[in-house]
């Protein structure tokens, strides 16, 4: 296999079995020449390389994944990656005024990218806080480090993102966390070029495979706890938390569930258009 495959996925520690399986080989090992890039902008982010073509898979995030597909990425959910929640943190800097999530309405969100899981999800804390629609305002922020200048400077008030890869600048004093808001689905999905799904069926079967051994495997590798640490900066007992709530996945994403995140992010009017689960899960028995 000559043709360079191209995978995209944030920073965080959900990923390191990918990193794994490259170190040793194993992709390689069925042919299949695999090329990682971290995009610490998350998903929005991935969604325009994708769309470009500047990539032929990414880690996305489901709701983030569901959104872009109503606005026109070509592009299928290959298989479910995380089967568990997310947990956002809802972050105001250490210096606010602000105690409780109540207090945040109409208050400016930090979001990484429109379309991305700080954008969505700030609607699913909206409708769990029951605030009215008009209660969301944002400020783009691209990344984490913006995010703290744009807390620091008081250009946005609060800021979601995934509470563990949070936890050191909670640590440090930059940060003080003021709730959690879980994704009511399953989290991250490993999503294809629909063109690439069509083209290479094999291949993508090949590197789900191979994928699918590291991540049944994870949690049972010796000292991953302190690799996992050691590599994200993290303490032990964060990650031993961690590891404790997250169940990688092996299998296709439910159609009852995509069902529910398409359901819910149209009637927070997420949604240019409400394209049918059936379309968005590959199947590479119907080609």
């Amino acid at each position: 296999m000559n043709r360079k495959i191209q995978i995209i996925g944030v920073p965080e520690h959900f990923n390191l079995p990918w990193h794994l399986a490259m170190d040793e080989g194993a992709f390689q090992q069925r042919g299949i020449n695999l090329e990682w890039s971290d995009v610490p902008e998350g998903t929005g982010k991935m969604v325009e390389l994708l769309n470009s073509g500047k990539s032929d898979l990414a880690i996305l995030l489901t709701e983030g994944f569901v959104r872009a597909v109503s606005e026109g990425l070509q592009a299928v959910i290959a298989q479910e990656y995380i089967a568990s929640p997310l947990l956002w943190g809802v972050h105001v800097h250490a210096q606010s005024p602000y105690t409780t999530q109540a207090e945040l309405a109409y208050k400016k969100a930090a979001i990484s990218r429109y379309g991305s899981g700080s954008h969505l999800m700030a609607f699913v804390h909206g409708k769990n806080m029951a605030w009215p629609e008009d209660a969301l305002q944002f400020e783009v922020i691209n990344t984490l480090e913006g995010a703290v200048e744009a807390l620091t400077d008081q250009r946005a008030d609060y800021f979601m993102w995934e509470k563990f890869t949070t936890q050191p600048l909670v640590d440090q004093g930059v940060f003080r966390r003021v709730g959690v808001c879980p994704t009511p689905w399953p989290c991250f999905v490993i999503v294809a070029r629909a063109d690439f799904a069509r083209d290479e069926p094999g291949l993508l079967s090949d590197l789900l495979e191979t994928i699918n051994g590291y991540t049944a495997e994870f949690k049972q590798i010796p000292s991953i706890d302190r690799t996992l640490a050691n590599h994200y900066k993290q303490t032990l007992a964060d990650i031993r938390e961690w590891l404790s709530l997250t169940r990688w996945s092996q299998s296709q994403l439910k159609t009852e569930t995509l069902v529910s995140v398409i359901d819910t992010l149209n009637e927070l009017n997420l949604l240019k258009n409400k394209v049918p689960a059936q379309h968005m899960l590959w199947n590479p028995k119907v080609l």
